[in-house]
């Protein structure tokens, strides 16, 4: 994983493991690797890692089962949250984005539909 600068890494990780949940490659109620192996994967420290995982079991995305590791939760209606959460803002990130560099809100309507077809 190419971690950014700009935003701290427990963060990155914490969105890398979300879209992982949300692309469907952990599933709920999934094991997600151990602290440790997820250290190992990512290469950063372990800390790191609780840090990230510390924030998804509080949000209820992750659910910890005492003596054998952290699971994905099954609560679909989080799940179906935490999705219409990503999508929003990766809407706000591109159209900041947009406005950053000039293009109207016409323009960018105009960018994504010639782009979707």
């Amino acid at each position: 994983m190419n971690f950014k600068d700009s935003l701290p890494i427990y963060i990155q990780i914490k969105e890398y493991l979300c879209r992982q949940i949300i692309t469907g490659k952990l599933e709920p109620n999934q094991m997600i690797p151990s602290v440790r192996n997820l250290a190992t994967q990512l290469t950063v420290n372990v800390n790191t890692i609780q840090k990230a995982l510390r924030q998804m079991i509080n949000s209820g995305l992750l659910v910890t089962k005492r003596g054998e590791g952290n699971y994905v939760t099954s609560d679909k209606k989080l799940l179906e949250k935490i999705k219409r959460d990503m999508i929003v803002a990766e809407q706000r990130k591109f159209v900041q984005n947009m406005k950053s560099i000039g293009i109207t809100p016409k323009q960018t309507h105009l960018i994504l539909a010639n782009h979707l077809k």
